[in-house]
């Protein structure tokens, strides 16, 4: 035992003693991290603490219920564990677990994908478990790819840990067929027959260039998939699950496994549950955990922890649970679907570093599946309440801002005293990583003080409702006017939005404004498919037809009846493959915008208007439709990321955006720029001109998303005027007039994002 461990061993209790004694704070992470200071060997010296072994779970979504669920089996069958419960999965939360609990036989911690490859070789785990892949807080993981290689690199550094992975899952698929360790594949065998959400994270085949195609799909990229290209499929699977059966009381599955086929059930009723099951399943039944014992485990699972947990308040039915992704997002709101009672939904983003400060991921959360519920009120909360507002609005949704969940029961409490809700109508509170835990925390308080009456968890939010209006429910609280004023809107109710059959048409013909969309399966990694839902709701809400053709991989399309042009950003592979489909379009492309035709490309799609740029350390080819080329110094670890602040000659408002490239952008001698930064709010093209994007004819290049025009209408707005120039000249007919919109909304997110970058 060396000195440094000794004196790392007695910080670490120190500090645990201090926080919990005399800070009253949680001592999850700082004790570990400060022992890991003064011995970065640490983990290899506590790894003698768990006598017979240990399993690290990873993945994006369900890591702390599965970890906590195989912690409960582990006890259940009598096993002694040290586990990190409390979701604390960097090096140092796991250092602080070990630090802080008693030497037993097992170690059970779910562990950061990324940070795999700092706690794996030192821990050297019998096992990891791989639940899944998603595309999560591309400023800090990166592209999926990344996250790939770091979690294949950490196995190659423990080459006795088996990897028990999700074979439904191309990208964990291709993890498995990577590295040399033994490897347990799990999945369902069988399709959910869940219904399909719009953006998928891995289209591409992860051996070849071909597209992966599907004999079932479950959600996301998880399915029965193969390539038709190449070999890469969905291995044989050791665990598989059979006969799934969802409804209201559970999830119910056979697993087969090698040795027996076996009935497993959770009351836990969610598609991903499922997944969570059959992997706990594989993982024990490996681990030599009796089947019983896993069961009464998941029987009794109650985590408590904001992660599907359930409450009863003030008569109303309580569901809080945790989503930080498109896939966590759009698997939440297959819940609130299934509801078709009355409902309030209250959703909270926030944008701290643990989640990620870009956001732009929420353009890609399918909202719009709320649309149409009866008797639903939706609000916005957190950090970025503005921006989900924003998003809600273009999905067909009135959405309130509200400052936390008292607020939104506040609200709630004075459309039943106004006879607009009933007074049982179910809660849901779904939540990012930061902002799960003030309203889990606030619920947990009105569930300590509900008493006898039933009423006091609700605290004195829906009590005082009934007396008095709410101070941030505008107008009058009675009977339409409270429903509007808390967020209860129709898609025919909302900004104006008009049934596309009732939409006039431009005048002289009856032929639509046409939207191209160029390669939406491979460009479309920071929710740049949002900056199409935008540009089309702006042209219905007055009442202009539109019609938005995606041209997918594969696919050509006539420019010559092309109004405007979108060209978003992707992976690096995807990138590669889309613009040698769009090398073939070039002169046609080309003639088109030498013709006027309005053009917005972000990101990649910006960097492939130009003569070159740069795919890992090779130089590839451009469109050359502009002069400017794109060069890297360094890796492509060296980025230029965050929000960005720009004066531009389109908005009178200062233009707001997020960037994450590693790619540098020069343009040629007498090339205007987009927009120049203001002060040190961003980069733009390059890190030394404080230029951004592009402008040339009607072409917008930036490498501003988040959708660039969620929050910078103005621009929206001039796209929309040269695409209605364009359609005149192409249809011979007159450009529509149109009167404002009222873009209070995007104002809103504006001026909060102006405020906090100034």
């Amino acid at each position: 035992m060396s000195l440094r461990f000794t004196l790392a061993r007695a910080v670490g209790a120190a500090s645990t003693w201090g926080l919990k004694h005399v800070a009253h704070r949680p001592a999850a992470n700082l004790p570990g991290r400060m022992a890991l200071a003064i011995d970065p060997a640490l983990l290899d010296e506590l790894r003698g603490k768990c006598a017979e072994g240990s399993v690290i779970t990873v993945g994006t979504n369900g890591k702390t219920s599965t970890n906590n669920l195989l912690a409960d089996a582990f006890e259940s069958a009598g096993r002694t564990i040290i586990c990190n419960r409390t979701g604390a999965n960097l090096a140092a939360g796991i250092s602080s677990a070990l630090l802080q609990q008693p030497a037993a036989q097992w170690g059970v911690f779910e562990c950061d994908e990324l940070w795999l490859a700092h706690v794996l070789p030192h821990l050297r785990s019998n096992y990891v478990v791989l639940l899944n892949l998603f595309r999560d807080q591309l400023d800090r993981c990166g592209e999926i790819d990344r996250i790939q290689t770091s979690i294949a690199g950490a196995l190659a550094a423990s080459p006795g840990t088996v990897l028990v992975y999700n074979a439904d899952d191309p990208l964990c698929a291709c993890i498995a067929d990577t590295v040399a360790n033994r490897t347990v594949a799990f999945g369902l065998a069988e399709s959910m027959n869940l219904a399909q959400n719009t953006v998928a994270d891995a289209q591409m085949c992860q051996k070849c260039d071909g597209m992966v195609q599907y004999h079932y799909r479950q959600y996301g990229q998880l399915g029965d998939y193969y390539c038709t290209a190449c070999d890469f499929a969905r291995p044989a699977l050791d665990y598989a699950g059979r006969a799934v059966r969802l409804t209201p009381a559970g999830v119910s599955m056979e697993v087969c496994g090698p040795a027996a086929c076996e009935q497993v059930r959770t009351p836990q009723a969610t598609p991903y549950a499922a997944y969570n099951l059959v992997a706990a399943y594989a993982l024990c039944r490996e681990a030599g955990i009796p089947t019983p014992a896993f069961q009464r485990a998941v029987d009794a699972f109650d985590p408590r922890n904001g992660r599907l947990q359930r409450y009863r308040l003030g008569g109303r039915d309580v569901l809080l649970n945790l989503a930080k992704n498109p896939t966590g997002f759009n698997q939440n709101l297959k819940i609130v679907e299934v509801d078709r009672g009355p409902k309030m939904v209250a959703f909270f983003i926030n944008d701290q570093v643990a989640d990620g400060r870009d956001i732009s991921w929420i353009w890609d959360i399918d909202f719009e599946e709320l649309v149409g519920q009866e008797d639903t009120v939706v609000f916005a909360g957190g950090s970025r309440a503005h921006d989900l507002a924003v998003r809600l609005k273009y999905a067909g949704i009135t959405a309130a801002v509200i400052e936390n969940i008292e607020d939104a029961f506040m609200r709630l409490g004075a459309l039943t005293a106004a006879g607009v809700m009933p007074a049982d109508a179910a809660v849901y509170a779904i939540a990012n990583y930061t902002a799960l835990p003030p309203v889990h925390a606030a619920l947990d308080a009105m569930e300590a003080a509900e008493g006898g009456s039933g009423r006091e968890a609700v605290g004195a939010a829906e009590a005082a409702a009934g007396t008095e209006e709410p101070r941030a429910v505008a107008g009058e609280v009675a009977g339409a006017a409270a429903k509007d004023a808390a967020g209860i809107a129709g898609p025919a109710e909302v900004a104006g939005a008009v049934p596309a059959s009732e939409l006039a048409q431009p005048a002289g013909s009856t032929a639509s404004v046409v939207i191209a969309h160029l390669l939406p399966d491979l460009l479309n990694l920071y929710g740049d498919g949002g900056n199409v839902r935008i540009l089309e709701q702006r042209l219905h809400w007055r009442g202009i037809p539109v019609e938005v053709r995606r041209i997918t991989h594969g696919e050509t399309v006539d420019f010559s009846t092309v109004d405007l042009v979108f060209m978003g950003g992707g992976p690096d592979r995807e990138q590669k493959l889309a613009s040698e489909q769009l090398l073939a379009m070039r002169d046609d492309l080309a003639a088109y915008v030498e013709a006027d035709g309005p053009l917005l490309a972000i990101c990649g799609g910006y960097q492939i208007l130009g003569t070159q740029w740069l795919w890992g350390d090779e130089l590839v080819e451009g469109l050359a439709l502009i002069d400017m080329e794109t060069r890297r110094p360094g890796t492509s670890a060296n980025r230029l990321i965050g929000d960005m602040m720009l004066t531009s000659p389109l908005a009178s408002r200062p233009v707001i955006g997020y960037e994450n490239h590693a790619g540098r952008t020069y343009l040629g001698t007498g090339v205007e720029c987009f927009g120049r930064v203001v002060g040190k709010a961003g980069f733009g093209n390059n890190d030394s001109e404080g230029v951004e994007g592009v402008r040339y004819r009607n072409v917008v290049g930036t490498y501003s998303h988040g959708p660039l025009l969620s929050k910078n209408p103005e621009v929206a707005d001039w796209l929309l005027a040269r695409a209605l120039e364009h359609w005149a000249e192409r249809t011979g007919g007159a450009a529509p007039a149109w009167e404002p919109l009222d873009d209070a909304a995007e104002v809103a997110a504006n001026e909060v994002m102006v405020r906090r970058l100034s």
